[in-house]
């Protein structure tokens, strides 16, 4: 009896509470219905509450996504072997390269059956070259290697760019990975909507961080304003300050002085934001499948973006919007002009991204390959 409970037992480790809501509370809910209880292992600042109301057994896990204080890390890793042990799930899903790591070391002393880790990207220890970059990643591929190719790892990554990379570097040698795209979007939430205004509204929705390529938009802003171009460029979005590529306040006021861009801040209603929208930009130089990028297709928007992993699965150049080039603001500034100037390529290129998102994006989607894989992995 206590076997088959612990079975259809699943618990989801991430590192804020607010990444799981806005991107994996839908797959926790499916789970739920399909008859799993589910405990979702978090820090936890704003949206707990919301967590709860659910239906979700919430764990709070204080930990920090930078933090580098051995001792301190060491203690995040035995108070979550302290919560698999209790809590005893039959799988525990894994979300980022931090819970990847800690919980796979904790899944393994708990003696956990099913580990299911999700690698979303590789993030800014893969793009960096700075030395301290180096180390680090360095030091994490030797930890993938040893920790996901064991028997109870799988691996869901969400473009084949990362899958390729992980086999040819020798870290993912098992067979035990799937290619399930990004965490999907609500169809009837971001709808298609007619273009509003009479003035062009680019916008750049993101974390502000200088991986993401606010730089090179707000370069292409200042070349398409110092040509006279008629249209207003928007950042959406708050600063990450634990990431070492964050904005600076500074910089942003800068940026607003000289009336190259407008900084809305952070919005919770961004179909609101992309119905009023025009054009959504997001020059980026590595993703896992930018969730952004799949609302702004959704609220059928045309794209500029880079020609990068993650990018490049939502965008087909020259059909619902434009690759460039990465770290190339002249080329953005080139794209995003083809779209200011022609309405009717706009709509014509929203239209397919619309359509290529209900074919192959929506929660439906990704929850019925996710939970799919949990009753293969449990069978």
């Amino acid at each position: 009896m206590t076997k088959r409970i612990a079975k259809r037992r699943l618990l989801y480790f991430v590192t804020e509470d607010w990444f799981f809501c806005s991107h994996w509370l839908p797959l926790a809910a499916a789970a739920r219905e399909a008859g799993h209880e589910v405990f979702v292992v978090t820090r936890v600042r704003e949206h707990g509450e919301r967590i709860r109301k659910a239906g979700f057994r919430l764990i709070p896990m204080e930990m920090s996504r930078r933090g580098i204080n051995p001792f301190l890390e060491l203690l995040v890793i035995l108070r979550l072997t302290t919560v698999y042990r209790k809590i005893r799930p039959g799988i525990v899903h894994h979300m980022g390269q931090k819970p990847m790591v800690y919980g796979s070391i904790a899944a393994r002393m708990a003696g956990i059956p099913v580990v299911v880790n999700a690698l979303m990207g590789l993030g800014f220890l893969f793009i960096s070259e700075n030395p301290k970059a180096r180390v680090g990643r360095y030091l994490v591929m030797k930890l993938y290697k040893a920790l996901l190719n064991r028997p109870e790892s799988h691996v869901i990554l969400e473009n084949p760019d990362d899958l390729r990379l992980l086999i040819d570097k020798g870290i993912l040698k098992t067979n035990h990975y799937s290619l399930i795209r990004g965490a999907g979007v609500d169809i009837r939430t971001f709808t298609v909507r007619s273009e509003s205004g009479n003035v062009p509204l680019v916008v750049l929705a993101s974390r502000l961080l200088w991986d993401k390529g606010v730089g090179e938009f707000v370069g292409a802003a200042r070349i398409l304003k110092k040509q006279g171009v008629n249209a207003r460029f928007v950042l959406v979005g708050d600063r990450d300050p634990e990431n070492p590529t964050a904005v600076s306040p500074e910089q942003l006021d800068e940026w607003q002085a000289e009336g190259v861009v407008e900084w809305w801040g952070y919005r919770s209603d961004i179909s609101e934001v992309f119905g009023q929208s025009h054009i959504v930009c997001l020059p980026s130089y590595r993703e896992g499948v930018p969730k952004v990028l799949l609302e702004a297709a959704a609220c059928g928007r045309p794209i500029v973006t880079s020609d990068a992993p993650g990018c490049r699965e939502i965008v087909s150049n020259g059909q619902n919007g434009f690759l460039v080039p990465l770290r190339d603001s002249a080329a953005v500034a080139v794209a995003l002009k083809k779209l200011i100037d022609f309405p009717d390529l706009r709509k014509s290129m929203g239209l397919k991204g619309r359509e290529r998102v209900e074919n192959n994006f929506t929660h439906c989607h990704i929850n019925t390959a996710t939970l799919g894989l949990y009753a293969e992995l449990t069978n």
